[in-house]
């Protein structure tokens, strides 16, 4: 691996030990090639400060123009093979998605990237979001959607948007008259509830115990459309997020949405997660850039962000 790519990976990191477990090298090695750097720049890149590790003025030019050389080296890669794909009449996109972003995200990311590139043979896997994380860390995915941030050093994780809970109810129900203040509304409430190890519910359950309110779980379910139909079935009350609660979808299962403060304060934020490699294939690159004008809210991945203090 070139230097400057070891230097990044050190910067993004926070931390030597951290970099040399992810590089498998041995921390007095990866100190050498540090210094070795630092060497045939003329400059010291760090300062050290006891444990930690401070940027200097000219490390942090240094990191910038590595990220530049580096950018610029994956679109050479990416016109390259873009190039050679040219004649080919498929190419292939693995995405992988927890269940709630495959329901409630993914279809509109796909129809707006098949709008542009309708020859792309698109595959998708679901699974739990620990397992998506990990298909994308094994490459049996090429990017993954997931309902929470990714915070794990290998992987890139773009944010696309924040989500909260909502209160949904059948028409008829009584708290469509008397909607509750507060969440302690919802204590002894009969409810249908995601399945357990969702992320979904586990942000349900995090609020439940924060407020000891503890709703009267009638059904716990793992699909969305099952649940929207059950609500009505069974005249009971359920909490699903504001992204998937599609006016359209409301209006035809005859559903009352109510908001509750602290369903709003208790947010998730969806994203976007693939490895730097797999930017070098045109339609992940592609993938990623439709994602990013869909969702504009937020900026650069969150790993490449201020590492000014480095541990």
């Amino acid at each position: 691996m070139e230097p400057l790519d070891i230097f990044i990976i050190v910067v993004e990191q926070q931390s030597l030990n951290k970099a040399s477990q992810l590089l498998n090298i041995s921390q007095p090695a990866l100190s050498r090639k540090i210094s070795n750097l630092e060497q045939e720049l003329g400059v010291e890149l760090f300062e050290r400060r006891g444990k930690r590790l401070v940027l200097t003025p000219a490390g942090q030019k240094c990191y910038e123009y590595a990220l530049e050389m580096r950018k610029l080296k994956n679109q050479f890669l990416n016109e390259l093979e873009a190039h050679a794909a040219k004649g080919l009449k498929n190419s292939s996109l693995t995405i992988g998605a927890s269940l709630t972003t495959l329901q409630s995200t993914l279809p509109d990311l796909i129809t707006l990237y098949v709008e542009d590139y309708p020859e792309t043979d698109i595959k998708a896997v679901t699974g739990k979001t620990h397992e998506i994380v990990t298909f994308v860390k094994e490459y049996k995915v090429d990017v993954g959607l997931v309902a929470s941030p990714a915070n794990d050093p290998a992987l890139h994780s773009i944010p696309l948007f924040d989500d909260h809970l909502c209160l949904v109810l059948p028409e008829g129900h009584e708290y469509v008259y008397r909607t509750p203040d507060n969440i302690s509304g919802l204590h002894k409430l009969p409810m249908i509830l995601f399945s357990k190890g969702t992320w979904y519910r586990i942000l349900m359950d995090e609020l439940f115990h924060r407020y000891a309110v503890f709703p009267d779980v009638k059904m716990e379910i793992d699909s969305f459309e099952a649940i929207i139909r059950l609500v009505s079935t069974c005249k009971v009350a359920t909490l699903l997020p504001k992204s998937y609660l599609r006016s359209q979808l409301v209006e035809d299962n005859g559903l009352i949405i109510r908001n509750i403060p602290e369903l709003e304060w208790a947010k998730r934020t969806t994203s976007l997660i693939y490895m730097e490699s797999a930017v070098r294939q045109a339609a992940v690159s592609r993938f990623i850039a439709k994602a990013r004008s869909a969702y504009p809210l937020y900026g650069l991945p969150q790993n490449h962000l201020n590492h000014n203090n480095l541990r």
